[in-house]
């Protein structure tokens, strides 16, 4: 059995925001709290450059990365991130995953959220 470590050797700042959910006129309803209030953790952020996309001939890049830390179960796909040092936002498009289910490692794709928060 091979035993994954991911590189966390340029671990970063980072802030999660967990929404709360609300039902309004039966439709669920997201809100997340202020970034003062995300709760810090640390992780590795590989952008590579970002993700290239060709949509009816329109080329782009679009600014996804991705993130492995401690594992923490408080982290799911409906969660953002922020990076502290710079501000930026970011959602989870990913299912975060459990490395070898062992509750030691995860990673997850993030893309970064524009115009307004």
């Amino acid at each position: 059995m091979s035993k994954y470590k991911p590189d966390m050797s340029d671990m970063i700042p980072m802030l999660l925001l967990i929404p709360t959910k609300t039902s309004v006129s039966g439709v669920l309803k997201k809100t997340f709290p202020n970034v003062a209030d995300g709760i810090l953790f640390f992780g590795s952020f590989k952008s590579f450059g970002g993700t290239e996309r060709d949509v009816n001939g329109v080329y782009s890049i679009e600014n996804t990365a991705n993130v492995a830390t401690w594992y923490r179960p408080d982290i799911k796909s409906d969660c953002r991130i922020v990076l502290a040092d710079s501000g930026e936002v970011y959602e989870i498009i990913s299912t975060p995953e459990n490395i070898n289910m062992r509750n030691q490692f995860m990673t997850f794709k993030v893309r970064a959220i524009k115009g307004g928060v």
